[in-house]
This record gives structure tokens, sequence and C-alpha cells, in this order.
């Protein structure tokens, strides 16, 4: 699933009139670098969810791209993360499945987390950005496992050799995960911090490349750096 049904109010003007995943940096749109990368990684359908000027997003990319199959989940107002994702469900099946931001451009290997997650959720982080200094959860590992065994949130004193992290906006999630919200706007920080509590969610750091598409000033500065081939990542405004 790729979550497209934000307002992208931190980027008007250019969302006055366009939706922030059709925003073109290095000369694509941002959701197509999505695509392009599910698809490598072996994907054969895509959930995208809509609200604002959604029906761009459907007339720009059709049923189909880059071979895979694409489904529509309407929104008439934004749900929030975990909202739009419980209000999927229906397309989204029983088995587990990967849910990618459509605000971020990254290079992570979404061909790697197509194994279903050990308890209700798997989730990428990231080195902290200047925005989040303070990062959104630590991660643990446990003696003689590479990734983390178990993620906590980040209130109270650090635990010994925790690390704080930003979440990437990449997760790997059983339905279930989602099955006790009504309908209607939720967020998924707290469902994850219960789902924490009961050692439910496990996650992973990811090194490579991740750009938060969050101002105008960002997505200059990833297009810059796209069309001019550098490489190291794009520079914070």
């Amino acid at each position: 699933m790729v979550l497209a049904a934000g307002l992208g109010t931190r980027m008007r003007p250019l969302t006055d009139h366009t939706p922030k995943p059709l925003l073109q940096a290095g000369g694509r749109t941002l959701i197509d670098y999505h695509l392009a990368r599910l698809a490598a990684a072996g994907v054969r359908e895509v959930v995208i969810n809509t609200a604002w000027l959604g029906e761009q997003i459907e007339a720009a990319l059709g049923s189909q791209a880059h071979g895979m199959a694409l489904h529509y989940s309407r929104e008439a107002e934004p749900l929030e993360t975990a909202g739009g994702i419980r209000r999927a469900l229906p397309l989204l099946g029983e088995q587990p499945f990967l849910v990618v931001n459509g605000d971020i451009w990254t290079d992570i290997d979404f061909a790697a987390l197509l194994t279903p997650p050990a308890g209700l959720a798997h989730l990428v982080l990231v080195d902290n950005p200047p925005h989040v200094p303070g990062g959104d959860f630590r991660l643990l590992a446990t003696a003689g496992v590479a990734l983390a065994a178990k993620v906590a949130d980040n209130s109270g004193p650090p635990s010994p050799g925790a690390r704080a992290y930003t979440f990437s906006g990449v997760g790997v999630y059983r339905p279930a995960l989602f099955h006790s919200l009504p309908d209607g706007p939720a967020r998924l920080a707290p469902l994850l911090r219960a789902a924490m509590t009961d050692g439910q969610v496990t996650g992973q750091h990811h090194d490579g490349h991740w750009y938060d598409i969050g101002t105008p000033a960002r997505l200059a500065a990833l297009d810059h750096w796209l069309r001019s081939g550098a490489a190291g990542a794009p520079a914070e405004e």
C-alpha cells in the first residue's frame, strides 16, 4: 500500500492544484519512484489511498503501472495513517502487507521486507534528520541478533544499548493490528506503542538514502540531487 491521501499543507503552494504524490523530482513523480521499486521487488498488486485531488492520481496512474495492478481506496477526507489503512483492509486482504509513505524518497530494499513479520508489525527506522532530532522509537538489539528484536517508544530514560531512530514510513503489518479500529480517522503511533508493550513489533535500521519530502525546499534539494547524480544525500534547508 502506498499512502497518498495527505493534504500536503506544508508543501503549499505546490499542492494547491497538484497532489503531493504527483510532484516531480529528478524528472519523475514521487509516487512513480515507489511503484518502480515495488515492481522490481516482485510486488504485483498495490493499493493507493487517495483524498485531496485524488482524481488526479487515478487519472495519471490508471489501473496498472510497471506491470502491477493498482487499486484505489478513496477517502472523502484524510483518515490519518491507521485510519486509511483500516479503510483499505478489504482491498489488502488477510495476509501481511507492506506500507510505504507517499511523501518520502528512499532506496530501502522492498524485496527484503516481503517476509511476514514475527509479530503484528515490522518497522524500518532511519537516522534522525535535523527536523526530527529526538527520533521516534528506540531500537533494542538482543544478544546474537543482528537486527533489532524489539522496538520501544522513545519516552522515559534510554535503555542500555538503545538508540533513538526516526520511523521511515515504511513498515510491514498484519491486518490484525487494525481490526480493533472503528472506521474513521486514527493515528498509527498509538497502535504501534500498544503492540510494542506486548512485544509484537520488530524493527531494523536502514543506513542508506531516505528523504522526507515535507517542504518545497526539501523537494527542490531532492530534485537537484537526483539530477546531479551526486553521491551524498540531499541537504536539509
